[in-house]
């Protein structure tokens, strides 16, 4: 089985391509980057700096002859979003229907994984969320998801594709982006410990939301793949946790207590959700017997340890 993965140096092509090498594919993958890390060595690189660049994305493709794509290139924050709102758009949605049209001119038999997000419910009218909540995304990043969402959609009705879209809850792991702010709490524990800090600064630690470990969820995207017919999965953990518990379990894990290093900043402050954003994943757990079984407590142990293991 070949496998083929946009993204696959970000923090879920990682995973995934390690957890499908695993299984004996043949990995094949696209990223910005010039070169792989050393653990996905075993791995064909394709580099696309440009993902509007829509025949290098086929050729790609083509080279590869996948069995199997799953995509998840994407500008990923909600808050760069913001500062650049064009460009998630373009990549994050438009770049999601290159890939429909890319899969349609080479690959059309090939099985199709879409990464969707919980961003698309955006200000949901309940919790918890599954596969028919309303879509009201309420930022540019929500907005692209919500298109490529959509468009997936389309184009497996349209055409008979096999696209299955996951429509994923927070996760996280020590990969991901050190701009996230749970990355920030970890990091910012473990440098107090060292004395190369005196205080973290946060917003709102009241602010809910439902976080998974992103080792767990890539396995959901291989099993929807292997469904006799392709869905819509919600892929979440169902449990929703507050900043504050991330500080609590990450300085616990250094062996301070958060409440005399956190520090409440104005500047990032963002008011909770009035309906908090938490996943209902009762059909995964039904179809695909899928479930996540890293806590939160364990998620936030990985990462800190994978943070004091780096050189300083």
């Amino acid at each position: 089985m070949v496998a083929f993965i946009t993204g696959i140096t970000g923090q879920d092509g990682y995973y995934l391509a390690r957890h499908l090498h695993q299984l004996g594919a043949e990995v094949w993958g696209t990223s910005r980057a010039a070169i792989l890390p050393q653990e996905l060595n075993f791995a064909r690189l394709v580099p696309i700096a440009d993902y509007t660049d829509q025949k290098r994305l086929e050729r790609a493709i083509a080279a590869a002859n996948p069995d199997e794509i799953y995509h998840l290139a994407a500008q990923s924050s909600v808050a760069a979003s913001w500062e650049d709102p064009v460009a998630t758009i373009d990549i994050t949605g438009l770049g999601t229907l290159r890939l429909l049209e890319a899969v349609r001119s080479v690959a059309p038999t090939a099985r199709v994984f879409v990464a969707s997000s919980s961003e698309i419910f955006g200000d949901p009218v309940r919790a918890p969320q599954d596969e028919q909540t309303a879509i009201r995304p309420t930022s540019p990043y929500g907005a692209a998801k919500a298109f490529a969402h959509h468009v997936a959609a389309i184009y497996r009705r349209r055409y008979d594709f096999f696209i299955a879209i996951g429509i994923l809850y927070n996760h996280e792991s020590p990969r991901r982006a050190r701009s996230f702010v749970t990355q920030k709490i970890v990091q910012g524990a473990v440098a107090i410990a060292r004395g190369q800090q005196a205080e973290l600064r946060l917003g709102n630690l009241d602010a809910l939301r439902d976080w998974g470990f992103a080792g767990d969820y890539v396995r959901a995207m291989h099993l929807m793949l292997q469904q006799p017919e392709p869905g819509d999965y919600v892929v979440a953990t169902g449990e929703t946790h507050s900043v504050r518990d991330w500080c609590k379990f990450a300085f616990a894990r250094v062996g301070l207590d958060y409440r005399e290093y956190v520090v409440r900043d104005q500047q990032f402050w963002r008011p909770a959700e009035a309906v908090p954003l938490v996943g209902d994943p009762t059909k995964a757990r039904q179809v695909l017997g899928w479930s996540a079984t890293t806590s939160l407590s364990d998620l936030v142990a990985i990462m800190v340890e994978a943070e004091l293991s780096r050189p300083l």
